[in-house]
């Protein structure tokens, strides 16, 4: 019979086309928030929940989707992960309230699937000469969404209004869930078993009670009783749920896996990854438009502080990309080295370097370089680290990792630059010099833990021999 499965290239647009839909999502009201807190007649500590609703779904629904999508199907779960994206699209447009607008960014967090299952469905469907290129391409993606939303956001609120923040994505989702539905056949490779509900409740109980508590930290301090008695739920529930998991002969996410030399350390660079990427996306366009008057800063609009991250956006696509075009010649542990460098080297910039919009520019740009190549690389480790079963809970879970270590580096640099503010509540420029500091510091452990991931696939082959995946396969 002929082959009447889709070309790699169909398929890599389909996928490119939903992991753009989300990553833009994930931060395009972030610049907007004033906006949105005016025109709804909201609190700003109201209207933070708009961002936070969104990390926490997200946090929760990517590992959980990401293991339904290896037993059920990846192509069926990624349709329902972007039909949740639509319809909170839809709700979030025509939100009459703040409230409202808050439950539809939970739905659009379950979105954060698609990053696993499309990282998954590569494995399955491609050729095993073009999977590196092709996640490193998807990975591309991701990270300059980030950067592309932070530049479409002020023209987008400018010419149209806010809601169209939601009503510009939801013709890309719909486009791409149309597009799926029609062009993606059903993975083959599949998990067995059932999904373990009482791990999933306690893995969703320590992100809940870890995120929640992250975002306290600016009303309460890192001292406050609500943060303090969070973070022990959240120590105590992981507790619980690594304790079941270990016991579980059907585990949510096997421990055996996640102590992989190859998946622990790519996953530790992630979270410093994280801390480092959201951090810069949330504050350097603060710093940019922090008027000149105060001794820094450029007073540049929404606008132009987002053409001035133009830069790091097209480095962040263009690493990305070449990272499976090298992956010959530059392994992704070597790619995963150089990013983390490339990140310290730009972070030293911005600290001691900030008295010309060109500089932030530079800086951005060798930023968005290393951004690029961390992100495929890491994901490229993972998925090579781990049996394909196991591909969509493990990307997912890494893609996880990078939120939670975002929230942790964003609550730690907004308490070092708020620290001392000058009068009118503007931070001093010595505030944001310590907090680039601190994110050159993030960066620095990542390039020793990135050498520290083990060379080649040996991860990969010494999973391949426990019995229990013996058994699966």
């Amino acid at each position: 019979m002929p082959d009447t499965r889709p070309s790699t290239r169909v398929t890599f647009a389909v996928l490119a086309a939903a992991a753009a839909a989300f990553s833009v999502l994930q931060s395009l009201v972030n610049p907007v928030l004033p906006t949105i807190q005016h025109e709804l007649h909201t609190t700003q500590v109201t209207v933070t929940w708009v961002l936070t609703a969104y990390l926490l779904s997200a946090s929760v629904a990517t590992p959980l989707l990401g293991r339904v999508g290896d037993i059920a199907g990846k192509s069926r779960t990624l349709l329902l992960a972007l039909g949740a994206l639509a319809v909170g699209s839809l709700i979030a447009a025509l939100a009459p309230n703040v409230g409202v607008l808050i439950g539809a960014r939970v739905l659009q967090g379950l979105g954060g699937a698609i990053f696993p299952l499309a990282f998954g469905i590569i494995r399955d469907e491609f050729p095993a000469r073009s999977v590196a290129g092709a996640i490193g391409g998807i990975s591309g993606v991701i990270a300059a969404g980030g950067g592309l939303a932070i530049v479409l956001a002020g023209p987008i609120v400018d010419v149209l209004g806010w809601r169209f923040l939601f009503w510009i994505p939801l013709v890309v989702v719909s486009a791409a869930a149309f597009a799926a539905h029609r062009f993606l056949p059903e993975s083959p490779a599949r998990g067995t078993g059932r999904l373990n509900w009482l791990a999933a409740a306690l893995l969703s109980g320590w992100l809940v009670a870890l995120l929640i508590g992250l975002s306290e930290v600016p009303s309460h301090g890192w001292s406050g009783t609500p943060v303090l008695g969070l973070f022990g739920l959240a120590i105590v529930v992981a507790a619980a749920w690594i304790r079941v998991e270990l016991r579980s002969a059907e585990p949510l996410i096997d421990m055996r896996m996640m102590r992989l030399p190859g998946v622990w350390t790519t996953n530790l660079v992630a979270l410093l990854f994280g801390a480092g990427m959201f951090s810069i996306l949330v504050f350097l366009p603060q710093f940019l438009q922090t008027p000149s008057s105060e001794g820094y800063g450029f007073g540049v609009s929404v606008t132009g502080s987002g053409l001035l991250l133009v830069p790091m956006l097209v480095a962040m696509t263009v690493g990305g990309s070449l990272s499976g075009s090298i992956a010959d010649t530059v392994s992704a542990k070597a790619q995963l080295a150089w990013g983390s460098f490339f990140s310290v080297l730009a972070c030293a910039t911005f600290t001691v370097s900030h008295g010309h919009a060109w500089e932030v520019s530079a800086a951005g740009t060798v930023l968005g370089l290393g951004l690029g190549l961390a992100y495929a690389s890491m994901t490229n480790l993972v998925v090579h680290n781990v049996p394909a079963h196991q591909t969509g809970v493990a990307s997912g879970m890494n893609a996880n990792i990078r939120n939670i270590g975002g929230a942790i580096g964003t609550a730690l640099v907004s308490s070092v630059i708020t620290s001392g503010l000058q009068p009118g509540g503007v931070p001093r420029e010595a505030g944001y010099t310590h907090g680039f500091l601190l994110l050159t510091a993030f960066s620095a452990v990542a390039v020793a833990v990135a050498l520290l991931v083990p060379g080649g696939r040996s991860g990969e082959r010494r999973w391949l021999r426990t019995p229990a995946t013996a058994e699966a396969r």
